[in-house]
């Protein structure tokens, strides 16, 4: 069930991407031969006006066919995407990560408007429901990790020899690691279930702060608050732009990591892993998938925008060449280009994919 639900979220996510292509092609006046969902072989097509809408075999996203849009010289039609103004080529390549930035931000908006589980600010806690300081990442190798806490735990209470934790201020939480003897005695909340973790915060876990004594994990105050809907817009538009910020600096970080060869793949997921966060996230229910799905369509548009020849963000490149140039871009330079980034991608993703079946074993 939980592939299923991975499949479908993959298949909303790039339909919503390939329809912003279609949308500002059509408007732009280009010549749109082909809307499809999923990929090929065909199972069935139908014609309406100068679009066949298809529906295909291999259900893991869908594509749009726009003519002209493969560099190559294609006469002098004027609607061809290589004939238009470069202009309107742009806005055609912008428009699929529009898109996926667009529904992150709607599917935001009826997250918290649900009133859904959410970081608390300080302010926020007394009128939250159910307030709960909640594990929200846990560092791979580390104290935590090693004694088995997860993401989504509830820290009920810490006891060491010199003093007990009970409190929901994050900060207040730090210090007392910091300050705990040799071992702490955690009670935690998993779901149903109430446990009892031993662990021992040690130095050198945080790389930003070696000396200080942690146990790798990152907390905060979890509880429910449903907000207006003028609240919920203003709510979501902050969070897809920190999202968005947050995002790109990661994924600069490790495409920097990756070309040094120093980049840690433990610490990001590709299919693999994206599928299981997926199928767990789907157990909580709509809401948290809702949430999951919008920060994933984030991600898909960021990647999208690097200027990595095959990704929009690389055509984008070539389109400002042509721009400054005033001709295009030789079509065989063009293919041979794009070939090669896709092959670094995909070798990229073979490594990243590696990764994630290694975390499974």
């Amino acid at each position: 069930m939980g592939v299923l639900i991975f499949i479908a979220v993959l298949v909303v996510l790039i339909l919503v991407h390939e329809f912003g292509h279609f949308i500002v092609a059509k408007w732009s006046g280009m010549r749109v031969d082909e809307f499809g969902i999923g990929y090929p072989p065909k199972l069935f097509g139908k014609k309406i006006g100068e679009t066949e809408y298809t529906i295909n075999a291999l259900p893991f996203g869908g594509f749009v066919r726009i003519y002209g849009e493969d560099a190559e010289d294609k006469g002098n039609d004027a609607r061809a995407f290589s004939k238009r103004p470069r202009i309107l080529q742009a806005l055609v390549l912008l428009a699929g990560v529009s898109m996926n930035v667009l529904l992150a931000w709607v599917l935001f908006i009826i997250v918290f408007l649900s009133g859904s589980p959410q970081a608390l600010a300080p302010d926020e806690i007394a009128q939250a429901t159910n307030p709960q300081l909640t594990v929200l990442s846990v560092l791979p190798g580390s104290p935590a990790a090693r004694a088995g806490l997860q993401p989504g735990d509830v820290i009920v209470s810490g006891i060491t020899d010199t003093g007990v934790f009970s409190s929901l201020d994050p900060d207040r939480f730090t210090t007392f690691v910091r300050n705990s003897g040799e071992s702490i005695s955690f009670s935690v909340q998993r779901g149903d279930a109430d446990l009892d973790i031993a662990i021992s915060p040690e130095e050198g876990v945080i790389s930003s702060t070696p000396a200080a004594r942690a146990i790798g994990v990152s907390v905060a105050p979890v509880g429910i608050i449903q907000l207006s809907f003028i609240q919920s817009i203003v709510r979501a538009t902050r969070t897809t732009i920190e999202l968005l910020k947050n995002i790109t600096v990661g994924i600069i970080s490790f495409l920097y990591h990756a070309a040094t060869l120093s980049a840690d793949f433990s610490q990001i997921s590709g299919p693999v892993g994206i599928a299981g966060v997926v199928a767990t996230t789907s157990n909580n229910g709509l809401i948290p998938l809702l949430s999951l799905t919008a920060v994933i369509s984030l991600n898909l548009a960021i990647i999208n925008l690097l200027p990595i020849p095959a990704l929009d963000g690389g055509r984008l490149v070539f389109v400002a060449i042509e721009s400054i140039i005033r001709r295009p871009i030789p079509a065989i330079f063009a293919r041979t280009v794009n070939t090669i980034g896709f092959a670094l991608l995909l070798l990229l993703m073979v490594a990243v994919t590696v990764s994630d079946i290694g975390k499974l074993f």
